[in-house]
């Protein structure tokens, strides 16, 4: 039996956050049916390149879903909705704030149908203050919240990182942990709850040590400016012979002594945090490519390689954890995917279905045939 089966969850969120948060449930063996507006569908099923007719972004967070197409400002599909809630354990939105009032679907009319609903609604920056109806990206967020001033090198501008953290951290994550407590909640009392969260609300938390930092000295770091973003070159990363790069994480004393003593250097050893000595250690692993260091420090310094997508794809540690794995699609071929990072021993996650193709599942779930 999976983890979260005989879960229901109807999503009605788009992009990324809330699809991305909803494919974890669905690999954990929740039923995750995508609600979709007929015709358009997810915003995510436009992006290129395609797999098998469907986006490769949907591709990846829509697998193990069913999809059925409502227009929610139609009484008919409102009601089938609406219908569908009195079985659901949990719906998932990501609407502006008052849009699902709107609809005449928000959360007192949820729970009208199903007392023990949980709704978790994932929008920019909540569901009340004052940019509650701003509009916003993943780069916005992170630099309300202060993500972006502390990234980037200390002679240049603040660099949006490659990963959209406010999305999937602040959103997806975030979303998915209030939505099981308040199911675990709601099991056990027969009350629903509505989870609000708030994409720069979780940027912001994911700066919980810095900030703990700031609290205390009043001091507010720029880039490079702090031991965990490279201040000192006992963390940092550092550009190899062969123009590859590798990452030094040697923080505690017994790793930054036998990172001194891996390259030869024992007379660095006072140097773990001496910002002025930065160029030193540049100078150090210049000298060599970076699988000469990885192979040389890897397993005794927290040392290791900056990895491009295809290096990371052939990691063996990934592959050993099943990070990458191939699924069957409709036409037969076979495409990889990214691997469920959580591992259950009892009831492991899977990936058993492709993502759907926009209202397949009406009849089977509405009654009602595919548009």
């Amino acid at each position: 039996m999976s983890a979260l089966e005989g879960i229901r969850v109807l999503d009605l969120s788009r992009l990324l956050p809330g699809g991305y948060g909803t494919s974890l449930l669905a690999d954990l063996g929740a039923e995750v049916i995508k609600v979709e507006q007929p015709g358009a569908g997810d915003y995510m099923r436009w992006y290129e390149p395609h797999i098998d007719g469907e986006s490769a972004a949907s591709w990846v967070v829509d697998r193990n879903k069913s999809s059925i197409a409502l227009d929610l400002k139609d009484p008919e599909d409102r009601q089938a909705l609406l219908e569908l809630v009195r079985t659901a354990d949990a719906v998932v939105e990501s609407f502006r704030p008052g849009v699902m009032d709107r609809l005449r679907i928000g959360y007192e009319t949820l729970r009208e149908h199903n007392a023990a609903i949980v709704l978790c609604s994932i929008s920019g920056y909540g569901q009340d203050g004052p940019l509650r109806l701003q509009p916003g990206h993943d780069i916005n967020y992170l630099g309300r919240a202060g993500v972006l001033s502390v990234t980037g090198s200390a002679d240049g501008v603040p660099v949006v990182p490659g990963v959209q953290l406010g999305d999937i951290a602040g959103g997806g994550l975030l979303g998915m942990v209030g939505l099981l407590a308040a199911l675990v909640r709601a099991r056990a009392t027969g009350e629903g709850d509505h989870v609000d969260v708030s994409m720069a609300d979780g940027a912001f938390s994911c700066l919980s040590i810095h900030l703990g930092d700031y609290f205390a000295t009043g001091h507010s770091p720029g880039p490079e400016g702090m031991l965990l973003n490279g201040a000192f070159p006992c963390y940092r990363v550092y550009r190899c012979a062969d123009g590859g790069h590798v990452t030094v994480g040697a923080i505690e004393p017994q790793f930054w002594t036998a990172l001194c003593d891996g390259v030869g250097r024992p007379d660095l050893l006072e140097s773990r945090m001496d910002a002025s000595a930065i160029g030193l250690w540049d100078a150090v692993f210049a000298t060599e490519p970076r699988d000469h260091w990885v192979r040389l420090l890897g397993g005794t310094c927290c040392v290791g390689p900056v990895n491009d997508f295809a290096e990371a794809c052939a990691d063996p540690q990934l592959q050993a954890r099943d990070m990458v794995v191939e699924l069957a699609t409709r036409s037969g071929a076979v495409a990889r995917q990214v691997g469920q990072p959580i591992k259950l021993r009892n009831a492991p996650a899977s990936v058993r279905s492709p993502a759907p193709r926009l209202g397949a599942d009406g009849e089977r779930v509405l009654g009602r045939r595919a548009p």
